[in-house]
Formats: C-alpha cells, sequence, structure tokens
C-alpha cells in the first residue's frame, strides 16, 4: 500500500515550495550555451538500468540513437529546449524511428519536484503534455512567491480535482520516485540542466533544433 505524507508533512511541502522562490533564478545558472562535442561518456548499461520509476519514453527502443534527458521543470535553459528544440526532434526523428527518447527527472528545487510529481500522478499518457505545459507555463508558477495556487490551476486544466492534486503531493512513493531520479542523476554525472546522454555520450546545454540534428546525425551516419 502506497504511504502517504500526512497533513503535517503536506504544508511543510508546501512551505518549502514556497521557500524555494527564489531558487529559480540560481536553478537556471547552468549553462547559457551547449557544447557541441561531448564532455563525457558514461556505461551504457548503467545509464540503461532500471529507475525507482518507470522511465518516461518516446520512440521506438529499437531506434539506432537513444537519447537519455535530464531536466528540472524550474530550469529556463529547459523550457527554452522543451519549446524550441524538441517538437522539431519529435518529428524528424522520434516519429521517424531514428531516435529513442527517455526522459528523467533532475528537480532542483521543491517546486520542480512538485511538478514532476503532478506529471507523475497523471494517466502515463498525459505525462508529457503535463510536462509540456509545465515548461510553456514556467514563469506563471515558477517565479511568483505562491507556487501552489498557478500549479492546482494547471493541474486542473489536466483533470486533477482539488483532492487528487493535494493526494498527488502527498504520495510518499512517487515523491522518492522523483528524488531518486536526481540522485541516479548525479551519480552519472549530471551537475545542470538540461544534460543530454546520446548513446552514452554525454552532452551539456540547451542545444538548438540545428545543433541537436547535427549531433543526432553523426551518431545515425557512424
Amino acid at each position: 500500500m502506497v504511504a502517504l505524507l500526512n497533513r503535517k508533512n503536506f504544508i511543510r511541502l508546501a512551505v518549502l515550495i514556497a521557500a524555494s522562490f527564489g531558487s529559480f533564478i540560481s536553478a537556471n545558472s547552468g549553462f547559457a550555451a551547449p557544447f557541441a562535442q561531448p564532455t563525457d561518456k558514461v556505461d551504457v548499461a548503467k545509464l540503461m538500468a532500471p529507475n525507482k520509476l518507470k522511465d518516461m519514453t518516446e520512440g521506438d527502443s529499437k531506434a539506432p540513437v537513444t537519447i537519455v534527458e535530464y531536466a528540472s521543470l524550474t530550469c529556463s535553459h529547459c523550457a527554452d529546449y522543451a519549446k524550441e528544440t524538441m517538437p522539431t526532434i519529435r518529428e524528424k526523428y522520434i516519429k521517424t524511428g531514428k531516435v529513442y527518447y527517455i526522459f528523467r527527472e533532475f528537480a532542483f528545487d521543491p517546486r520542480a519536484t512538485a511538478g514532476f510529481m503532478l506529471a507523475r500522478c497523471a494517466p502515463e499518457d498525459r505525462y508529457f503534455p503535463m510536462v509540456d505545459v509545465l515548461f510553456a507555463k514556467q514563469m506563471d508558477w515558477a517565479a511568483p512567491a505562491d507556487a501552489l495556487t498557478p500549479l492546482k490551476q494547471i493541474a486542473k486544466l489536466g483533470g486533477f480535482t482539488d483532492q487528487s492534486f493535494e493526494a498527488c503531493l502527498k504520495n510518499q512513493s512517487i515523491l522518492e520516485g522523483v528524488n531518486a531520479s536526481l540522485e541516479r542523476g548525479k551519480e552519472l554525472g549530471v551537475t545542470a540542466t538540461p544534460t543530454f546522454f546520446i548513446n552514452g555520450d554525454k552532452y551539456e546545454g540547451a542545444l538548438s533544433a540545428d545543433e541537436m540534428s547535427n549531433v543526432i546525425d553523426k551518431y545515425l551516419n557512424r
């Protein structure tokens, strides 16, 4: 049976979310510009080992190129990538069977954690749409002093009720899973977001559509 946070701890989480106002700025001190060359390489078996939570994926697992992205919902560079680059990658590579895409949570702060928990509480086929909306509306909920109210409004658009919203943020299993994803990323050498592992090679920064396409094409042409 899934253990739920009690009301006292839920209130504590709400306080932490409020206190994380200001960390939104520091969370975006990662990479202002991308690197065209890999900065490191990890063991693919370690990279692909099962997580505490099921990996959220897009595309064909047998595709010749596998991309693992670590991102934070309060990272402005991640939001830029999600809005400006990812749509092209989906159309050009994922839907054509060339890329298998894995998205993993790397929550910098309690606000990002709460956003990821809500995405995980949504039906599985609504995970990526929820993440996309949270990135698109990032300034509405990540920047204001009050994050819970706009988060609840976004969640209601995704079918949440007041009760299911609160229950989600009390879900200890999902909280532990999101935190475990962060720790797993650290073990793999993730220090800022977005970070990508492409066939095991590590790339850092919010690559543009052209830059990401050039990197993917390099692996496809090997």
